[in-house]
Parts: C-alpha cells; structure tokens; sequence
C-alpha cells in the first residue's frame, strides 16, 4: 500500500517552502552562515515540535527561517523538496513562499527569487516536476505591507503562478486584504487564502465573496455551516486540506475525527497536502497513507483526492486531464493490489 501511494500521481498545491526546512538541513544551514540556534542538535529541535496551537508553531518556524539567508540555501530547500516531493509521486508542486519576514531581516529579494526559480528549473530539468510558485502574503502585517510585497515581485511576474495569504487568522480576517487580493486579480494572477483553519466559517465566506479568491487553503471550518458546503460545492471552489497538520496544531483532536471524509461525501472538491512535512511528521504520501489507513478510504476515494489536486491546480486544462488520466491508471492497477480487497473498492465521491 505504501508503494502504490507514493506512485500515485498527485498535485500538491499546499505547501510552504520555509515550512520544508528540516532538522538537518536547519543545522546545515546554520554552520554555513555562522548563526547559532537554541537547540544543540536536529534530534533535540525534532523534539520541540509539539504545538499547542497555530501560533506556537508560527514561532518556531520564522525562528527557523533565519537560517536562510543566502540564494544557495533558498536553492538548497527548494531542490531538497522538489525531490522529495518527485519520490512521493508528486507530478505538480504549487509553493507558497513568504518573503516578508526575510526581507525584513535583510535579505533581498532578489537573492530569494533567484535561489528559489533556479531551483525550480533544475528539479524540472532533473526530474520532470512542474513547479510553481505562490507569494504568499503575511495576514498579522498590514494590507499595505502585501501591497509593497506586491510591488516587490512584479519583476517575476511571468515566473509566479499566483498569490495566497497565510498566518495566524485570528484576529486578521480576509476582509482586511480586499484591496490586495483585488490587485493580484486585476493583474490576472489566480489567487488563494488560509482561511477556516482556526478561523470561523464567515472567514471561508468573506474569502469567496469579498476575496473572489479561486482556492481555500485548509477550510476544514466549513463544515460547520451546510448553507456555505453547499455554495462551495456549486461554485466548484477548492480546498486543500492537511490532515496531519490539522491533527499536529489541534485544529482536530485525532485523524479519526478530521472531517476529510465526510467533505468527500458532501461533493466538496477537497485533496491533501502536507502543509510544512518536517515540522507536521508527514509528507504528502505519508498524509495519504495515514488517511487511507486512519479513515478508511477506498481505492476510489484515494484516487478522487488525487484528480481533485489536478483539477485544482492553476495548470492549463490539458495538464489537468493527463495527471486525471494517470491517476485512472493508477486506480486500475490499485484495484487489483490484495492490499485493498474487494472489500475496500467502495464506490467514493466523483471528483470535480
């Protein structure tokens, strides 16, 4: 079953740069540019990782991003995920990367861009991956703080595939940033927000009515209110889910009691992610493997995840329908591992 996961092909569309930066290449990093961190090994970082909350991860993770200073080590993270993420079968990456915090600590902006986009080419000319990238806007900052981020990446404007927004919800509803999301729009990116993750539901409503935005990240609050499952469902907007990290930040109390299979069954066009894979234990086969294993998907459940993780990439529509053909093939070939059994090949949702 672990095998026919990772071969299965999937988009991953949530998923944080500066999130990917693990233990060891933390430590790497670190000894390279001189700068001491708290914590005397990978081992004894690996065990800090136990989150009370959204916030208390946030602290830990931009406490991290300051190793990354050079266009080296933004290449560095970059390839290393872009692998990873080829050896879990991933056939379209979507990153978001948030620069603010980084140029607020000095580094510039080109030095990101280059390290990141030039890592980009190389996983694509190495290994075939499509990767795109999503500047990604820091809610607890001002709307006029995303606007100068704005400013600022226009020089790659033909290099990013679209805008999102990430970071504590709490007080920083999407209403805030209309007039940034409206920007990124009039300028023909597609755009997407964290919304519903430990927001309210009216968060996911301001996003789709206010924001116009083409994707939610997390969203797992709607779940909360039937009227806006069923606006999300005839609207066909996306969300992207992240089970374990949901789990890790207390969003849910266990995966058994994530609401991933009943947003299936509602018709929702949901699909995995992985979110930030290190600090969460899991990457994006390994969020499948648990979800198939912890929730009891089918064979066909598994594999509408993975057409709606192409189906909601901001990809063209042929590429759309190759990794949806490929997923087709995959599931016959699954249909027939003794792993599932007859008993497993239940009929799931269709995808979107």
């Amino acid at each position: 079953m672990q095998d026919l996961i990772a071969r299965l092909p999937k988009a991953e569309l949530h998923v944080h740069l500066e999130g990917c930066l693990d233990p060891a290449l933390m430590f790497a990093l670190a000894r390279r540019n001189g700068i001491s961190l708290r914590w005397s090994s990978p081992d004894e970082l690996r065990a800090a990782y136990r989150f009370d909350n959204l916030q208390s991860f946030l602290d830990l993770y931009y406490e991290g991003c300051r190793v990354l200073v050079t266009e080296q080590d933004f290449h560095d993270l970059t390839l290393q995920y872009l692998r990873q993420a080829h050896g879990d079968g991933v056939v379209r990456a979507e990153m978001f990367l948030g620069p603010q915090g980084l140029i607020e600590r000095g580094v510039a902006i080109g030095t990101i861009m280059r390290g990141v986009l030039g890592a980009m080419r190389a996983a694509t000319a190495e290994c075939g991956i499509s990767a795109g990238l999503l500047i990604s806007a820091q809610r607890h900052r001002s709307a006029a703080d995303a606007l100068a981020l704005l400013d600022q990446v226009l020089p790659w404007a033909e290099q990013i595939t679209g805008f999102g927004m990430g970071g504590a919800e709490a007080g920083n509803p999407p209403s805030k940033f209309a007039g940034f999301f409206r920007e990124c729009r009039s300028l023909g990116f597609p755009v997407t927000i964290h919304a519903g993750e430990e927001g309210p539901a009216a968060y996911i409503r301001e996003a789709i009515d206010l924001l116009q935005v083409d994707r939610i990240d997390h969203g797992v609050a709607c779940m909360s209110d039937p009227a806006l499952v069923r606006d999300l469902v005839a609207r066909g907007i996306p969300l992207t889910v992240c089970p374990l990290s949901n789990v890790r930040l207390k969003v849910v109390p266990s995966l058994a009691a994530h609401p991933l299979r009943a947003m299936l069954d509602s018709g929702l066009n949901v699909s995995v992610h992985s979110d930030d894979p290190p600090y969460f234990d899991g990457t994006i086969a390994e969020n499948y493997r648990q979800c198939e294993h912890g929730l009891g998907l089918s064979v066909e459940q598994i594999a509408t995840l993975a057409r709606n993780s192409f189906a909601a990439a901001f990809m063209p529509p042929d590429d759309k329908a190759r990794g949806c053909g490929a997923v087709d093939a995959w599931c016959a070939q699954a249909s027939d591992c003794a792993d599932f059994g007859p008993s497993r090949l239940r009929t799931g949702p269709t995808s979107h």
